[in-house]
């Protein structure tokens, strides 16, 4: 292990399987902290408050971002979400390897303010394989799906931005390999 961990953030596609992995990294390793991001949207049934997410209003929010207290944050379907940048710094700080799991906004909003940071990047096996898991939810109605596709082409065509690129083939070997990466295994 290294004298200090680096940020790793793991950012790549909607539907790629990013909080997959990372549930089942943190199964098999507890020690590596998930950064738990702030959030203006409300809490969905079983979510709780610094578990989950940080719930704060417009107002909190807008205070965090004007004091610079957020690595990064992003607005996303009418709400803002934002990493506390104190919570990620104390727990590098004591050696506490740290994982941010976010979108490619935000992972090039952490590249300019920790350059220093790990940035990885989960591909699907495919493009085929990602329309399928990104159709194969049936939740969502078709303009949805349409726009999430064309959001996943911008967000592929950034992977040469990434200092590493893991393909989610299984998701026990990328957790392994992300784990290989972040210096604990």
């Amino acid at each position: 292990m290294s004298e200090r961990p680096r940020l790793t953030v793991l950012s790549g596609p909607s539907g790629v399987g990013k909080s997959t992995v990372v549930a089942h990294m943190r199964k098999e390793h507890s020690e590596v902290w998930l950064s738990v991001s702030a959030t203006t949207r409300g809490p969905r049934p079983g979510e709780r408050h610094g578990v989950h997410y940080f719930f704060v209003t417009d107002e909190e929010m807008d205070k965090l971002i004007a004091n610079g207290e957020l690595l990064e944050w992003a607005e996303f379907a009418g709400n803002r979400y934002g990493t506390p940048r104190a919570a990620v710094l104390e727990h590098l700080e004591t050696g506490v390897p740290v994982l941010l799991e976010i979108d490619l906004q935000g992972a090039r909003q952490v590249r300019e303010s920790m350059p220093e940071a790990q940035l990885v990047f989960l591909a699907p096996p495919s493009w085929e394989e990602l329309v399928r898991r990104l159709t194969g939810r049936g939740t969502e109605p078709p303009e949805v799906i349409e726009r999430r596709l064309d959001a996943a082409k911008v967000e592929l065509a950034a992977e040469p931005e990434f200092d590493a690129t893991l393909v989610n083939t299984s998701v026990e070997d990328v957790a392994r390999e992300l784990l290989a990466l972040m210096d604990v295994v």
